[in-house]
């Protein structure tokens, strides 16, 4: 894991891109302090299925209703 500032970030962006795909992890600092971190990205190595919580979860009938005019006003929701 290398820790770099932002303006080498900026600079050499497309090798720190080659860097990361060959499995590096880059830290971007901005004067010293971490701010982000330039992982690889990968994908899912399973197929998402959904379902497994139906029958378990029961939504109200008034569950689109109009929230009560103090809830909107908390929120700031013009009505």
């Amino acid at each position: 894991m290398r820790i770099i500032n932002t303006h080498e970030a900026k600079t050499h962006l497309s090798k720190l891109l080659e860097q990361v795909a060959r499995g590096e992890e880059i830290i971007i600092a901005k004067a010293g302090t971490p701010i982000a971190r330039l992982v690889g990205y990968r994908t899912s190595s399973t197929e998402r299925s959904g379902g497994q919580w139906k029958g378990l979860v029961r939504m109200s009938d008034d569950f689109d209703a109009p929230l009560p005019d103090d809830l909107n006003d908390a929120f700031g929701v013009q009505h």
